[in-house]
Parts: C-alpha cells; sequence; structure tokens
C-alpha cells in the first residue's frame, strides 16, 4: 500500500485558495496525496471588497464564497475548526476536536491591524480587517444616524455625524468612497441635514495613496474634495478617546466614529511557531517560500516576508498572495516528483483603487486610468479572480450583487442594469408572441395555399398539403444553388440518354439542360415573389457562404425546413406555457435574426426580435410554468454541480 503524502493548508485567504486550487488540480487522479483546506470559517472572504459591505453598498454574501462550493467535484477536503497550536517537530495542528497530521504544511493565516502602540486605539476604534468588522461598522454607522436624529444638543450630534479614517492607504480611501456615496441615502432615511455629516481622512504620511503613482493620488484627492471630504496630511493620531481624536499638533477632532487602516502586521498567531519571524510579525521566507526553520513549511500571502533583490520587500496585496502561493504549491508539487524547484519571483501588474461605486484609479503595466475604465479594470480583474476560483457559478454571483441587485445605483453604470419590474405585464405579450409562432408554425407544416384555403379551425385539421415544408423535395426556401441541386440530376440524365442517340439528340440534351437552368431561376423568383416579403436586406456573401456549407443542396434543405417547423411549433407552445422562457425567447430572437440574413424577411419581423428580448426578463415567472420548473432545477443543478448544502459540522 502507498504511503499518503498529507498536504495541509491553513488559511482560506487569497492565498490558500490559490494553493489548494493549484494541488487540487494536480493531483486530481494522484490517491497517494491527501489535500486539506483548514479555516477557521466555512468561507473565503473577498477581502479587497469588505469597504462595499461596510459602507452599506452590498450585502455581506456578496463577498463571501462557500468554500465547498469553490472546491465540490475536487479532491480538496475542508475543514472548519480553527487550528490553536502546531507542532512543527511532530507536524500536527491541534484543533478542540482533531489533530491533523503533514508532511507538507503550507501556512496562509494573513495579517492583521498595526496599532503602533497609539493609545486608545484598540479600545475605541474601529478595523476593517474581517467580515466581522465590516459589519461592526456598518451598524455603527447606521446607529449613529439614528442617534444623531434624535439628539438635540448640537456639539453631541456634530460628533455623531463626524466619521474619521485614520489612513490613507488603498482600505482607507475605498472606505471614505463608499462613506461619500452612503451619507446621502442614510441622511434621507434617518431625517438629518446631509451639510451636518462630516467626512475626513487623517494621514502621518505627506500625500494619500503612496503605493499609486503621484498624480493618480492628486486625481483622487481632487475627487474626494470635491465630495466634501476633509484630507489631513501630515497628521499624526496620537490617542483617541470614546468621543475624540488629538493630533499631533495638539488639536482635537470631537467624534464617536474612528476607523484605523493604518496598517498592518503578520497575524499574532505566526508568533507562538518556533518559526523566524521578522520585526513586523511576519515569517520569514527563503526564495523558495520555505520557512527559515523547516524545508517542509511553506509560508504564504500577507503573513510571509521574503526579500527579492536589496530592497524589493513583499507587498501584502492580493497579487502577492496568488503569486507567492503558486510558487509554494509549485515546490511542493516538485518535491513530491522529485523535481527541480523554483524560486520567487514576482510580476505585479499594477494598483487600483476604487472611490465609491462610480470613480477609481489604477497604473496597470505603466498604463493609467480614472474614472469609467478604471473601475471597469477593477471589475475584470475581479472576475477573472473569481472565475479562476469558481467558476460560472461565482462569475453570476458577483454580478448579481454589484450590478443586477444593486441599489440606490451605486454601480458605476448606475442602475441601469438593476432596473426591475414587475413580470406579470409581460404575460399577455409572452403568449400573444407565443401564439404567433405557433400558428406561423402550423401554416409551414400544413403548407401555404392549405393553410390560406381552409377556413377558421379547419386549417388545424386540414393535413399535410402537397406544399408543405416537411414534404420530401419540396423546397421552399428562396435559394438558388438548391433548385441547382435539385434539377440537376434529371439534366445530367437527359444529357447520358441524348449521347446514346444521336447528335441532334445530344443537341435537345443540350436545351434540356439549359431548360433546367431557366427553370431552376424562375422557381427562385416565384418563391420569392410568392412565399417571401420584400427582404430587409439581400443576403451578405459571408452568410450566403455560411448556408452554402450548412446546406448544399436540396436534400439537406428540406431536413432544415422540418427543423424550422419543429422549432416555431416548439417556441409557440413553450412560451405560452411559460416554460424556459429565457432559453425560447433567445432562440426567437435568434431566429428572426436568421431570418433576416437569409434575405426571407420583411420589416414586420423586427417587432419580434424586440418582444423576445423583452420577454427574457423572467417573463415566464408570473403564470408560467417557470414560476416551479426553474426553482425545482436550479436546487438540483447547484446539488450536482456545486455540492448539497450540508452543516459546518458535517465533514
Amino acid at each position: 500500500m502507498n504511503k499518503i503524502t498529507n498536504i495541509v493548508i491553513l488559511g482560506a485567504g487569497y492565498a490558500g485558495v490559490t494553493a489548494a486550487k493549484i494541488l487540487g488540480k494536480k493531483f486530481k487522479k494522484n490517491d497517494s496525496v491527501k489535500i486539506t483546506l483548514i479555516d477557521k470559517l466555512p468561507y473565503h472572504t473577498l477581502m479587497t471588497e469588505l469597504h462595499e459591505v461596510a459602507g452599506g453598498r452590498v450585502e455581506p454574501e456578496s463577498v463571501q464564497v462557500d468554500l465547498r462550493k469553490i472546491f465540490h467535484r475536487s479532491k480538496v477536503e475542508i475543514v472548519t475548526e480553527e487550528v490553536h497550536k502546531i507542532d512543527v517537530d511532530n507536524q500536527k495542528l491541534h484543533t478542540d476536536f482533531a489533530e491533523y497530521q503533514y508532511d507538507y504544511l503550507i501556512i496562509g493565516t494573513g495579517s492583521e491591524p498595526a496599532y503602533f502602540g497609539v493609545p486608545g486605539v484598540k479600545e475605541n476604534g474601529f478595523s476593517l480587517w474581517s467580515m466581522k468588522d465590516a459589519l461592526k461598522i456598518r451598524e455603527h454607522i447606521q446607529n449613529m444616524f439614528k442617534k444623531a436624529s434624535k439628539e438635540r444638543n448640537a456639539k453631541k450630534r456634530q460628533a455623531m455625524l463626524t466619521f474619521v479614517v485614520a489612513g490613507a492607504g488603498f482600505t482607507g480611501i475605498e472606505l471614505i468612497g463608499e462613506l461619500v456615496e452612503w451619507k446621502k441615502k442614510l441622511a434621507k432615511e434617518y431625517n438629518v441635514y446631509e451639510s451636518e455629516v462630516r467626512l475626513l481622512v487623517v494621514e502621518a504620511m505627506g500625500r494619500i495613496l503612496n503605493i499609486l503613482d503621484e498624480k493618480g493620488a492628486k486625481k483622487t484627492e481632487k475627487y474626494l474634495n470635491k465630495k466634501g471630504v476633509e484630507i489631513l496630511t501630515n497628521a499624526s493620531i496620537v490617542s483617541v478617546s470614546e468621543d475624540s481624536i488629538t493630533l499631533k499638533d495638539g488639536s482635537k477632532i470631537p467624534t464617536n466614529t474612528l476607523v484605523w487602516t493604518c496598517g498592518v502586521q503578520g497575524n499574532s498567531f505566526n508568533s507562538n511557531l518556533g518559526l523566524t519571524l521578522n520585526n513586523r510579525g511576519r515569517l520569514i521566507a527563503n526564495e523558495y517560500m520555505q520557512a527559515l526553520d523547516k524545508e517542509n513549511i511553506y509560508v504564504v500571502g500577507d503573513c510571509a516576508f521574503v526579500e527579492e533583490g536589496e530592497s524589493k520587500n513583499l507587498p501584502q496585496i492580493v497579487e502577492a498572495a496568488m503569486q507567492t502561493s503558486a510558487t509554494a504549491a509549485h515546490n511542493i508539487i516538485a518535491d513530491i516528483n522529485n523535481k527541480e524547484k523554483k524560486a520567487f519571483k514576482s510580476n505585479y501588474h499594477g494598483f487600483m483603487v476604487s472611490v465609491g461605486s462610480h470613480y477609481a484609479v489604477a497604473n496597470l503595466s505603466g498604463i493609467k486610468l480614472s474614472g469609467f475604465f478604471a473601475m471597469l479594470m477593477k471589475h475584470l480583474v475581479n472576475l477573472h479572480y473569481l472565475w479562476g476560483a469558481g467558476g460560472f457559478y461565482l462569475i453570476f454571483k458577483y454580478l448579481n450583487h454589484e450590478f443586477f441587485n444593486i441599489k440606490y445605483r451605486r454601480s458605476f453604470v448606475g442602475g441601469h442594469l438593476s432596473a426591475k419590474s414587475n413580470v406579470l405585464w409581460l404575460v399577455l405579450l409572452r403568449v400573444y408572441i407565443g401564439v404567433l409562432w405557433l400558428l406561423e408554425g402550423l401554416k409551414k407544416l400544413v403548407g401555404d395555399s392549405t393553410w390560406k384555403n381552409a377556413k377558421g379551425l379547419k386549417k388545424l385539421t386540414a393535413g399535410i398539403g402537397e406544399d408543405s415544408w416537411i414534404r420530401k423535395g419540396n423546397v421552399k426556401m428562396p435559394f438558388e444553388w438548391l433548385y441547382k441541386t435539385q434539377e440537376s440530376g434529371s439534366a445530367t440524365d437527359a444529357v447520358s440518354s441524348a449521347s446514346q442517340t444521336a447528335t441532334d439528340a445530344a443537341a435537345s440534351a443540350s436545351q434540356t439542360v439549359t431548360d433546367t437552368v431557366t427553370s431552376a431561376s424562375q422557381a427562385v423568383t416565384d418563391a420569392a415573389s410568392n412565399s417571401w416579403p420584400e427582404p430587409i436586406i439581400q443576403m451578405p456573401n459571408f452568410y450566403k457562404k455560411i448556408m452554402e456549407i450548412f446546406m448544399p443542396n436540396a436534400e439537406i434543405a428540406i431536413w432544415f425546413q422540418r427543423f424550422v417547423v419543429v422549432a416555431e411549433i416548439g417556441m409557440g407552445l413553450l412560451l405560452i406555457a411559460g416554460l424556459f422562457t429565457w432559453l425560447v425567447s433567445a432562440a426567437s430572437a435568434f431566429m428572426v435574426v436568421n431570418f433576416i440574413l437569409s434575405g426571407m424577411a420583411g420589416w414586420d419581423i423586427l417587432w419580434y426580435f424586440f418582444g423576445s428580448i423583452a420577454l427574457m426578463a423572467g417573463a415566464g415567472k408570473a403564470l408560467g410554468l417557470d414560476y416551479f420548473v426553474m426553482p425545482w432545477l436550479k436546487g438540483l443543478f447547484t446539488n450536482f454541480w456545486l455540492g448539497k448544502q450540508k452543516p459546518i459540522y458535517d465533514k
């Protein structure tokens, strides 16, 4: 029996999840390797988006990703327990419930706020470093507005409505940007004057956003000033009380709210591991991301410290976390397979900071952006990460929270994508378009002339006529090449027969070919004039080539016609029933586009297209089968693809 190699990953942050994804994929079919991801929480938190929760833009679940949904259908085992001790000599992790043996350990415990010994900060201020922190800030700010709405003492009310963010790095600037937008909504909701709300950023350094280029920082400062934010630079906070902060120049700012974002340090958990730390509590790693004291322990992400060159230190950013974990995973794989390890080499693509939902600044590999395009890039980067972490599920979830279900227009595209309307008003349109498609399909099934000659309900019992779209040899589409291929057989037979008689018969056969071609052209003309309206456009050359590939002769054309008949009848019935309405409506719109490009549709068909687009807004959820079927399918799909919901205690 092969020895099991145990790889344990501690911490489900950006670094831990990245490492687990890489290792899980590599050893997917290797039963001799076991991978365990341990975190005290059952979800992965998008730390870079916590300011959106704290600032009331999105709900908590929007930045929480269930770990079991990320790693369902993979060999990574998820353990939701808090590790209290690591025995690095005996290679064991201890929790309240179990011990976990490891052969390789990846430590990604992250970081925590650094208070730099400033009195009163920890007791009277807030940090923004976890979901719990974000929710505390959110609740506190709402409570301040609520209390201020009833406070008659002007000084006390002013302190309640003064919100100070200490630190002008990414976290601080992103949070103040959210508060700029949120204050308007809160002032209206709690009936206080918006003009009484005071927002401040207090920074000890000479300018904001030191990690960003100076031009981008100045743009951000100008934007915040325009929104009424006061920015104090070279202003160190020396003490914090319950109702004020004191600056180094002795001035005091009355406030009941201080959010401290001035710096981070290694997680205090690391101090008891017996591994080498730097002066900020970060675990020192060599170039392979191994702890200096133990070769089978790898340190990644914010808790790691590694030097590149003489002065290039590891920044505590998402890209650094993902790249260090990728190096660690590669080297564990190399060690197991007796291959060469590789040294860590950073490759950062730039920095982005959002200032509320409508504005951002970015420096991406030397390309400097601001405003709409910077915000667009930030969302694209988030989507790229989520795609790698959890595929379509996380992409759909992110788009829902950031765009489709966003409130108060707090998106860089405003509220255009989140406008909601009662789908009940679409029921009549859905049924009407469904009936039209059904009748159109039945007309093709019965045949144009047969349908026209029958009266009333007798149209439905007239049977399949000679000119039905499904009859063999009855080409109805006005494509010239189909009629040529249809008649070519008889023309060839005529030539063959003529060659067996005499020269004059050959001439007669030649005339037959000429007549055949003329007949084909006339057939196209008749089909176009009798069956089809004046087309919106003539068939483009590129589409003609596509159609000639998929429909090269009359025999295949008949099968395409049969498909059209079945599709139109099927779309009609499904729309009437309100079943799979989104897919059917999309198919309806596609069918219209196909008819137009084929030169088979007049202007009157366009409203089918726009009507179908309107029906994609959930028209089957009211008085339709989608109301029952879609929730059932969603549950079925979720259980199959993402895993059935299980309690945390059920590993």
